[in-house]
């Protein structure tokens, strides 16, 4: 009977432990251990590290840590140093027996006869009752022709006056060297209204065109013709409008 065909075999057996492979080890492992403590030793609580404590006779009282609001002070009005004073009691009595020596009847005498007379007041009335009205502020009456610059032209006035006139001899003799120098000519009045007409009639063709547009533009040749219609337009309605303000129109050569 061969080894093999032992019946011990048939006994399970326990698997033989595998040798564990030496597990590795960083050089820096206890530099990154002291700097793990070093930082974080100085974290673990969330105040100082050292709390100044209340003695045991100064516990914690109760409302201690609640708001505390500023006295309370009579309320006052803005005007009680300007009020009037108030009503008499029922059980106040007033001061009696107070005499003066002033004579009020020739007081007033002596106010009316020394003070000025006052000038009466312009008024007219316009119904059959009477009924009075101040003429200054009504405005039937003039006022304005009696102050000392009426009708006098402002000052402003003058200087813009001379220096629109000084703008307008640089420009005529800008304008006259350009003649001189033959560089610019002025545009007769049968070329004025050749070219002004003209433009119109470019006016009266594009807005012709503009209005013969499709109602729905959705596409982008559509849009890209309409937008330089309208700005073909918008062109020559500026140059109509220069061409009619101005009677007198340059052209540099």
């Amino acid at each position: 009977m061969s080894e093999e065909e032992s019946i011990y075999n048939l006994i399970p057996k326990d698997a033989p432990e595998k040798e564990k492979t030496k597990r590795h080890k960083s050089k820096f492992h206890r530099t990154a251990i002291d700097d793990y403590r070093a930082n974080r030793s100085l974290n673990k609580t969330l105040g100082p590290a050292k709390v100044e404590t209340r003695p045991p006779e100064l516990f914690l009282r109760k409302h201690e840590k609640e708001p505390k609001l500023p006295p309370v002070e009579k309320f006052k009005y803005e005007d009680d140093g300007s009020r009037k004073p108030h009503v008499p009691a029922r059980d106040e009595r007033p001061l009696m027996g107070l005499r003066t020596n002033k004579n009020y009847i020739t007081e007033n005498a002596l106010h009316n006869i020394m003070s000025a007379p006052r000038n009466p007041a312009h008024c007219h009335v316009d119904t059959r009752r009477g009924d009075k009205f101040v003429l200054e502020p009504s405005g039937l009456q003039p006022q304005h022709i009696h102050k000392k610059d009426y009708g006098v032209t402002p000052a402003y006035v003058a200087m813009r006056k001379e220096e629109m006139k000084r703008n307008q001899e640089e420009y005529d003799a800008y304008v006259a060297e350009h003649f001189r120098r033959g560089t610019m000519k002025q545009l007769s009045a049968d070329e004025r209204n050749r070219i002004l007409s003209g433009l119109k009639e470019n006016w009266e063709e594009l807005h012709r065109d503009y209005l013969q547009l499709s109602v729905m533009i959705d596409t982008v040749p559509k849009i890209n013709y309409k937008e330089k219609l309208e700005m073909e337009l918008k062109q020559l309605e500026k140059d109509i409008e220069m061409m009619e303000v101005h009677d007198v129109i340059y052209v540099a050569n």
